[in-house]
Formats: structure tokens, sequence, C-alpha cells
């Protein structure tokens, strides 16, 4: 067996090791944080236990209660709750 064939099953294509996390955030329920700091797309980028969240229409250090509408592998993104 060669070493590139380990490497395939062991990597992803994008050189990246498999992994799923459990993400700590559900579609639909809400959230409090503090915005940590900001994406280059402008988003506040929030945290919840490591996990990051894109809240758009925020500013970094507020802190804003936020509604989860997708959840990624890695990510999720969340719009700001309606109080």
């Amino acid at each position: 067996m060669s070493y590139s064939y380990i490497q395939r099953k062991k990597w992803q294509s994008s050189g990246r090791p498999r992994f799923h996390v459990t993400a700590p955030v559900e579609v639909d329920k809400e959230y409090e944080a503090e915005i940590e700091d900001m994406s280059r797309r402008g988003e506040g980028i929030a945290k919840i236990e490591g996990f990051v969240v894109f809240v758009p229409n925020t500013e970094q250090g507020e802190r804003v209660k936020f509604k989860i509408t997708r959840v990624g592998n890695r990510f999720a993104i969340g719009e700001l709750a309606q109080d």
C-alpha cells in the first residue's frame, strides 16, 4: 500500500483532516453572546462553546441576542433576535 493511498484515505482533498464536530447550537434557538471579532465581510463573530457564529449587522464588543438560521460543520449563521 502506498503512502498516497493512505494519505488520501486519511485526509480530504483540501489537505485538512476529516472530522465532524457536533455543533453546540441548533436552528431556530436563541442565544446571547458578545461579538468578539469582525469577519472580512463585515459580519460580527460570536462564539458559543468555541463554535463560530456569524451575526450580520453587529459591531465588535456588543452583547447581542441572536437566532440561529443555519448550522454548518464548522460555523453557524444567526440573525439578530427581535426583542
